[in-house]
């Protein structure tokens, strides 16, 4: 029973982020940040194939209320159909109103509201623009090797980015539970814009602590 009210909290919760994604995307509300952080986009790799299936849906919509012979069935469809049409819109606004940021706590990676994690300065040894196409395990992959494990987490099966760490450290995603990487890749759209950022500051956080 605990663990069904477990998922039911975070069913609502993923729910409630969702809506609020949508909202701020339609009224243009940006969150808030610390003076001096910078904002990295990664929607391009996934917003084609997003558009696709919102354009799809929409059109299923109006098919389905035709074809089908039941009114309370059709009725029941034509609700989800637009639930899911709008749930959707969610998705896309949590993509593009979460983005990755570059500030003085650390690199703060996102995935939308399925992944918000920040790599503290201190955590980092370098930084790396180098775009790799994923192998088909999904997009959030584990690779251990004799000297660590590496995190991929992929849009479009692509990461850009390459995070070489100073210490082993433990990232909330699923994939990676209980592992701890030396390693993270993730994607950015202007990846080469992300890693200037991150250069200089990770120079600016090592001048103040030596």
């Amino acid at each position: 029973m605990n663990a069904v009210w477990r998922l039911l909290r975070l069913a609502v919760r993923y729910e409630f982020r969702l809506w609020r994604s949508l909202y701020r995307w339609i009224f243009r509300r940006p969150e808030k940040l610390h003076p001096g952080d910078r904002t990295f986009g990664y929607s391009g790799a996934v917003m084609t194939l997003m558009w696709v299936f919102i354009i799809v849906s929409a059109i299923e919509i109006p098919i389905l209320e035709l074809i089908l012979p039941w009114d309370l069935v059709s009725n029941i469809v034509l609700g989800l159909g637009v639930y899911g049409l709008i749930w959707m819109f969610g998705l896309l606004a949590s993509i593009k109103v979460l983005p990755h940021v570059v500030g003085e706590a650390g690199i703060r990676i996102r995935n939308g509201i399925s992944l918000d994690h920040t790599v503290p300065w201190s955590a980092v040894d370098t930084l790396r623009v180098h775009r790799r196409s994923m192998p088909p395990e999904g997009q959030t992959q584990v690779e251990r090797t004799a000297t660590g494990a590496t995190l991929s987490l992929g849009l479009a099966s692509q990461t850009s980015i390459d995070v070489l760490l100073r210490e082993p450290i433990e990232v909330p995603v699923r994939k990676a539970r209980g592992v701890a990487v030396t390693e993270l890749r993730f994607h950015a759209d202007d990846p080469e814009a992300l890693v200037e950022a991150a250069q200089q500051r990770l120079a600016a956080y090592r001048a103040a602590v030596h």
